[in-house]
């Protein structure tokens, strides 16, 4: 026996259908589409959601709800972690939280007050809570609103 005698099981292989090639196949005429109607049409795609023309779900719920276009959305960081970065540098920046992988490079930054913060530090930011401002001036650093 070798490589060149296997071969499948006998029934194992079948041959495909041939689809609409002439009335001998016994799959002529409509090719397995049934009679007209649009799914017996070539290019024919169903709506996404389509339910058969019940009213869909999407039409169904109720809308609710609206997108502020104006939100600014800050990047919230808390005291504790400008704890652990204090052993670093005294300087806090948005290039220092960047370079540590804290925030993204388009990210806006906004301290927040979780934590506790012993470290005097010079805290320059886009934004910052009454209690991180409070924490950190209390530490004796100081907080710069960019």
């Amino acid at each position: 026996m070798d490589l060149s005698s296997l071969r499948p099981a006998f029934g194992a292989v079948k041959k495909g259908k041939r689809i609409a090639r002439g009335e001998g196949s016994g799959k002529g005429g409509t090719a397995t589409r049934g009679h007209k109607g649009a799914k017996s049409r070539s290019g024919y795609s169903r709506k996404i959601g389509f339910e058969g023309g019940q009213m869909p779900l999407q039409r169904r719920v109720p809308k609710f709800g609206f997108k502020n276009p104006n939100r600014v959305e800050y990047k919230g960081v808390n005291l504790d972690i400008l704890q652990k970065l204090s052993e670093k540098t005294s300087s806090i920046t948005i290039e220092v939280l960047k370079e540590n992988g804290i925030v993204g490079s388009n990210d806006l930054v906004k301290i927040l007050g979780r934590g506790e913060l012993s470290a005097k530090l010079t805290v320059s930011v886009n934004a910052f809570s009454e209690s991180a401002k409070e924490a950190i001036t209390k530490a004796g650093g100081e907080v710069i609103a960019i």
